[in-house]
């Protein structure tokens, strides 16, 4: 499988999980979708990673966002976890696990690693838009834990910059100043950007965040 790229469309497919089974195209509809992968069921790190997102899908929701998780083991064993993660981490789960004990999606999204373990699929996150494109992907050891909060700042920069002509910087939280594209003049980039453009460099301007 060749591995996904960012900007390729990302493959469908159809996989029995916790809510069912999902055609991913059909689920994931006009959302953003956040797809992060584990390596089985009842894995400590795993188990704390999903209460995580349980507890800011209200967050996910108010930027369009769905999230599904996906674990090589089966839905039986996805029910038995989804009653640990809730009764450890205080949380009901909110959204659905895709089962993958064939490994059909993990070959198609390219989360096998032969140099890491053949058997076991690595921890990625897909950050994919409405036109099913992938914008994000991030790969994480076993041992270290994903920072969903980092998540969510990049799908806040990723809307922002596919509707505005900036970039975001180092850092950047919604809010913040953000940086004009090396396109745009700056002539033109002070009647785009009404807010004011600040030249620190004749390539780095900085303006206001265009949509606050």
């Amino acid at each position: 499988m060749v591995a996904l790229r960012l900007w390729d469309t990302v493959p469908n497919f159809t996989q029995a999980s916790t809510d069912g089974e999902i055609n991913f195209y059909d689920w994931a509809g006009d959302s953003w979708v956040v797809l992060f992968s584990h390596p089985a069921d009842y894995t400590p790190v795993c188990t704390t990673e999903l209460g995580t997102v349980a507890k800011l899908k209200p967050e996910f929701d108010k930027r369009n966002v769905k999230v599904i998780a996906l674990s090589v083991d089966d839905v039986n064993s996805h029910q038995g976890w989804v009653g640990d993660i809730e009764e450890t981490q205080g949380t009901k789960l909110n959204y659905p696990i895709l089962a993958d004990p064939d490994k059909k999606v993990s070959d198609l999204y390219d989360m096998i690693h032969p140099n890491a373990n053949a058997k076991v699929t690595v921890r990625t996150v897909f950050i994919i838009d409405p036109s099913k494109k992938l914008r994000l992907s991030m790969t994480y050891p076993p041992s270290a834990g994903r920072n969903f909060e980092e998540i969510l700042r990049v799908i806040d920069s990723l809307q922002l910059t596919d509707n505005y002509s900036v970039a975001t910087p180092a850092d950047w939280k919604d809010g913040d100043d953000v940086v004009v594209v090396p396109t745009i003049p700056t002539d033109e980039a002070k009647q785009k950007f009404p807010k004011g453009v600040t030249e620190l460099k004749p390539y780095l301007r900085m303006t206001p965040q265009p949509n606050k």
